[in-house]
């Protein structure tokens, strides 16, 4: 297979990192783009999410917190009312 020189722009702080990350790996940065280019290819898009911003840690203890009272709704208590909810907590 032939092989040809791409220029890309890069954070150089970025580049160090992976490029650290990937000698641990046993690869240099141009291996590591390779098999991002051909996982691409072999998915027909990007092998990973896209997606806007990353919840942290809290945000997703919650998410499974409401999915957890989703699948057995049958754990929790609701209140249709703050009365009710007064009185439940002895307020």
């Amino acid at each position: 297979m032939a092989k040809v020189s791409t220029n890309i722009t890069i954070d150089a702080e970025v580049k160090k990192q992976a490029q650290e990350l990937f000698a641990d790996l046993g690869m240099d940065l141009s291996t590591a783009i390779n098999i991002y280019l051909k996982k691409a290819l072999a998915e027909q898009g990007i092998p990973f999410e896209v997606a806007r911003g990353v919840s942290n840690r809290d945000t997703l203890s919650a998410m499974e917190e409401v999915k957890s009272m989703e699948e057995h709704p049958e754990k929790y208590t609701g209140y249709r009312d703050i009365a009710s909810l007064k009185k439940a907590l002895g307020v």
